[in-house]
Formats: structure tokens, sequence, C-alpha cells
């Protein structure tokens, strides 16, 4: 063999010696102090919370455990009120029978809160303290026309006929303002067009011990009362005073006066302590 083929092949073994150091390195584990460098992430703490497969609306009574399920969730984001699976594994049908306080919706974790426990009533446990709930008759043509919901606000209006001197038919006047409505029952009838509608026929409104007194007052003396809907802009906006001469008041004499209603129509006599 010449010697210039002995160089030739000297170098090739030489360039695969090194081509095969290479990538032997490549392979290599990475040195221990470089796998310390990189931080361990810890796996994420989850338990079975009870959230809700469609909206339940408030008032809904539950008849169906299908509307619930079962979905993971951090363990760190379950907070007081959480239906969790690993204490109360048959949830779904305990909740069977119960009332909704206010609208779960889809998806969302079911709380406590917002349910209202067996035996109670719905009304009394949505009516805050202090405030009493007096039902009301109206019809679709004063109540907006059927638009007036739960959560809506509402001025009531009275109208009653006039007296011969008054110069006019009838008389009209707000008697409370800004009031909450807590129910209204509604029905489905066909209107002239054959289009079925909603029409409420009684509406439970929230009101304080005093305006109690005036609506009862006003239910007697009133050839109608009437709920104009308030815009959701005027909520907060402040509010005349209600007509409280309809349940008397400080005569500012040293006695009070006291409210008389004869053939419709109010009067008032001073008394004395």
């Amino acid at each position: 063999m010449k010697a210039t083929q002995l160089i030739v092949l000297a170098v090739a073994i030489a360039a695969a010696g090194g081509a095969g150091f290479i990538a032997m390195n490549m392979t290599a584990q990475p040195p221990a102090i470089v796998q310390e460098m990189v931080p361990q992430i810890a796996r994420l703490q989850t338990d079975q919370v009870l959230v809700a497969v469609e909206n339940i609306g408030d008032g809904v009574t539950i008849t169906d455990p299908a509307k619930f399920r079962w979905q993971e969730w951090p363990k760190d984001s379950i907070t007081d009120g959480y239906i969790v699976q690993s204490v109360q594994p048959d949830a779904p049908n305990e909740l069977l029978g119960r009332l909704v306080r206010q609208t779960i919706f889809a998806g969302e974790p079911v709380r406590q809160s917002k349910l209202v426990e067996k035996g109670q009533s719905y009304m009394s446990t949505v009516l805050p303290a202090g405030y009493r709930a007096v039902a009301t008759q109206i019809s679709a043509d004063t109540s907006a026309g059927g638009f007036i919901l739960p959560n809506d606000r509402v001025d009531v209006i009275m109208t009653r006929r006039g007296t011969p001197n008054s110069g006019s038919p009838f008389s009209t006047e707000v008697i409370l303002e800004n009031i909450r409505v807590l129910a209204i029952d509604q029905t489905i009838r066909e209107d002239e067009q054959g289009r079925l509608v909603q029409v409420g026929q009684t509406a439970t409104l929230e009101l304080t011990p005093d305006q109690t007194k005036i609506i009862t007052v006003a239910q007697q003396m009133a050839d109608r009362l009437t709920l104009a809907l308030r815009s959701i802009e005027d909520v907060r906006k402040p509010t005349g005073p209600d007509a409280t001469y309809l349940i008397g008041g400080d005569s500012g004499q040293g006695g009070s006066t006291l409210t008389v209603i004869k053939s419709g129509e109010v009067s008032r006599v001073g008394t004395s302590k």
C-alpha cells in the first residue's frame, strides 16, 4: 500500500472517531448541577365541585338531579358554601325539593346560600329584614302590558272617581314610588291575533310597615291601582314622599289625626292625647 493511501486512511479513521466522540457528548445526560437548576412543578390539588348544567332561575323547585354535575376544581379556589363531592357525595339527590333563592347559571358552582332549606318559605328568605311582602291585584292594562317581572322597580298609582265639586271625573295620584317587585304570577292566554301572551294577575311588593298601611288603605278606596314600570337608570334617584296622609300622622297640636274614609272620600279628624 502506498504511503498516500495510508495517510488518507488514517485521516478517515481519525475523522470517524471525532464524529463518534461528538455524538456521544450530544446524547449524554446534562450535568447534575444543571438538573438542579430546573424547578420542579408541583401537581395541582383538586376536588370535585357541584355545578349547574343549565341556568336555574330563582323560585324554581329542584326536581331533577341531572341539572347538576361534578366538575374538577382547584382546592385553593373552593370557598365556603361550595358543595364538594368528598363531603356530600350524593348532593344532586339531596337537593331535590329545595327552592332556588337566586339564579344559578350554567357552569357556576352551587352555593348553599342560593338555596332555600326544605320547609322554609321562599318569600320569607328573599325579604329583607324590616320589610313586608304585600300582594295586590293587577291586570295587563295596569302592569305595563305584562312586562313587569320580579326585581323590577315600579311606582304605584291610585285612580279614583272625583267628587261632584272636584271638577274632574277622576283623580290620579302616585302613592308609592320606586317599589321593588318580589314576585308576579304569570298565566298564558291567547290574544286576538292568536298569539300567546303572559299576563300577571297578582304582584307581590316589598314594602315598609308604613307603606303596607298605605297600600292597604288605597286598595279599599281606589277604583284602580296601576303599576308603572321604572327605568333601571331611575332606581337610585331620589323619589318623592309616599302618600302618608292616607294613614294619618302628627297634627302638630299635641295630638294625632285619624283618617276617615267614607264613600271613597278621605277626611282627617284631629284627636287629643
